[in-house]
């Protein structure tokens, strides 16, 4: 489904990305830790295309898209959870869900998966989305990522900042979707416990590159922990 070869990325004079290389398949999980400040952030936006690589290809599913906007990478599959959330504060939860149906042609209602998945919203349909918990929000954006039925899902520290109970409800959404088959998902984060529990596989990024990749069952053994930990 995705393929990432030798990626390079500057800012300015700062080599940010070195030699990134790695690959996901559908109805997998790969989990990329690292520190802060190590360049997981700048790849997602890499691979959606709000930051140009110098070098090196992004293939999903066989098609090259590392020279498309980021517009057309979503219309080709791709659905992209940022850190921060980044919901529309002043539209309601509705409104914020029918964003993501920009990129599905002909539909106009928003699915009713989302509500299973996130019964929550279901109840806060009419509420802005400026007033949902952080965590709600969380879902709101997720959700709203899954309303154009992408083939990867990207999700950025999904956890960070959200209570342990809506964090439990997250990790039961991820795991039903790559259980399905039909969709890979790139995980972002830095709480080990809850990367560990979803992980196929993994990935760790130090100073801009991968320092160690292996199986999500190793990653106890193969010292990920001590890899991570501030």
């Amino acid at each position: 489904m995705l393929q990432i070869d030798s990626i390079q990325q500057y800012y300015g004079g700062s080599h940010i990305l070195r030699n990134v290389s790695f690959s996901l398949e559908k109805g997998r999980v790969l989990t990329l830790l690292g520190r802060n400040g190590v360049g997981k952030t700048t790849l997602l936006k890499s691979l959606m295309g709000l930051v140009p690589i110098k070098s090196g290809s992004i293939t999903l599913d066989g098609k090259r898209i590392d020279t498309l906007r980021p517009d057309a990478r979503a219309r080709l599959g791709i659905g992209y959870v940022p850190q921060g959330r980044e919901i529309f504060p002043r539209l309601t939860v509705e409104e914020n869900l029918r964003m993501g149906l920009a990129y599905r042609p002909g539909s106009s209602a928003v699915p009713e998966e989302l509500f299973t998945l996130f019964p929550v919203l279901r109840q806060m349909l009419h509420r802005r989305g400026g007033d949902l918990s952080g965590g709600q929000q969380q879902q709101l954006a997720i959700a709203r990522a899954l309303a154009a039925g992408p083939k990867l899902l990207i999700l950025d520290e999904p956890t960070e900042g959200i209570q342990p109970s809506i964090i439990k409800d997250i990790e039961r959404v991820i795991r039903m979707l790559a259980q399905r088959g039909d969709m890979a998902i790139l995980l972002v984060e830095q709480y080990y416990d809850f990367a560990k529990s979803l992980a196929d596989s993994y990935c760790v990024m130090s100073r801009g590159e991968v320092i160690k990749a292996g199986q999500g069952a190793n990653m106890d053994a193969d010292g990920v922990r001590e890899l991570i930990a501030v």
